[in-house]
């Protein structure tokens, strides 16, 4: 997978200001934590997560994605003309139909000609989008590519905690499906797309690898509604297949990218936790490079996650050098890899 002419030129994100730390939680469920004995810090010691950003529980993520892209357009007003696809890549959607897109598309007023459509594919939206915007891009279709997530894991983080409290059935073993439900956190983010020749400046989309393991689908499945949210992980498996389908698209990206252990590069993981961060980083011998984690702070935020993380490294005084690539390394369950390569 390649591209010769495409660029990330705008990116924004929006943040919630309620902040719930994993302390919080284990108060709210210090009834179980005293039945089944688990230890007090359970929760941040096993992820890393100190706290997460939550919004109400029935917040659209159509309104969150909107947010996210008015926040760009703030800064390049006359870029909101000029937009002819949009591509909504949230886990969270507004409902099952019409497409969460479309709202999207009202709420922003965007032009009449403009294509919308939803692309949910768990954590990996939002790099599947940038992946297909390219192409269509490439292939001379579209001229500015708007992409946009909103994730609210509040739903998600309330209904658990309410059913940990309230399942009479819980204990020390089946509780375990349950706890990456508490490390979910809620980030929005945009993104414009368009070819290098339009702009000076921006991310260079250098290409990459994307590869599936479907026999893992089956160890993280939810479903749900803005005011609804259920899942349940079999957050071991999950990572243990993760981190081979990780290898394997790692040493095929590289190959497209003609990156060399020896050569300046950024790596950025998808932020899932620690254990997730430094297994991954090592097995794909990355754990030297700079990078940058937001999960501390942020939790777990979907297919947000790895975008947002991109957009507040560029926001650091340390930071990527123009010329430097940055390895974007993305995984969603199901499983689904995809692995880029920008340019600064």
């Amino acid at each position: 997978m390649n591209f010769n002419n495409v660029v990330i030129d705008g990116w924004a994100s929006h943040l919630p200001q309620n902040i719930v730390s994993s302390a919080d939680i284990e108060k709210r469920l210090a009834p179980i934590y005293e039945k089944l004995n688990l230890p007090e810090g359970r929760l941040e010691l096993m992820t890393g997560i100190k706290e997460r950003r939550v919004w109400d529980v029935g917040t659209t993520p159509s309104s969150l994605s909107a947010a996210a892209a008015n926040k760009l357009f703030e800064k390049n007003p006359t870029w909101k003309e000029e937009v002819d696809l949009l591509i909504h890549a949230s886990v969270c959607r507004d409902f099952l139909e019409p497409s969460t897109a479309s709202v999207v598309h009202e709420q922003l007023g965007l032009k009449e000609d403009c294509t919308f459509f939803d692309l949910s594919n768990a954590c990996l939206g939002v790099l599947n989008a940038i992946v297909v915007a390219s192409k269509m891009i490439e292939a001379g279709t579209v001229k500015r590519a708007l992409i946009v997530s909103g994730e609210n894991g509040a739903p998600l983080l309330e209904q658990t905690i309410h059913r940990i409290l309230n399942d009479e059935t819980i204990n020390r073993k089946n509780i375990k499906k349950l706890f990456a439900n508490l490390t979910i956190g809620s980030a929005a983010i945009a993104f414009t797309l368009t070819k290098g020749d339009n702009t000076s400046d921006g991310l260079k989309l250098l290409g990459g690898a994307s590869m599936v393991d479907s026999s893992a689908n089956h160890l993280c499945r939810g479903d749900g509604s803005p005011h609804s949210l259920t899942m349940e992980t079999d957050s071991e498996a999950l990572m243990k297949a993760g981190v081979i389908l990780a290898k394997k698209t790692w040493a095929k990206a590289k190959e497209n990218l003609n990156l060399k252990a020896t050569d300046d590069f950024w790596a950025i993981g998808h932020q899932v936790g620690s254990a997730h961060e430094m297994l991954t980083m090592q097995a794909l011998e990355l754990e030297e490079r700079p990078t940058y984690i937001t999960y501390p702070f942020l939790g777990n935020t979907g297919s947000a996650a790895l975008p947002v993380t991109l957009i507040e490294l560029l926001n650091q005084k340390e930071q990527p050098q123009k010329g430097q690539t940055i390895a974007l390394l993305g995984i969603g369950s199901g499983l689904s890899c995809v692995m880029l390569g920008v340019q600064r």
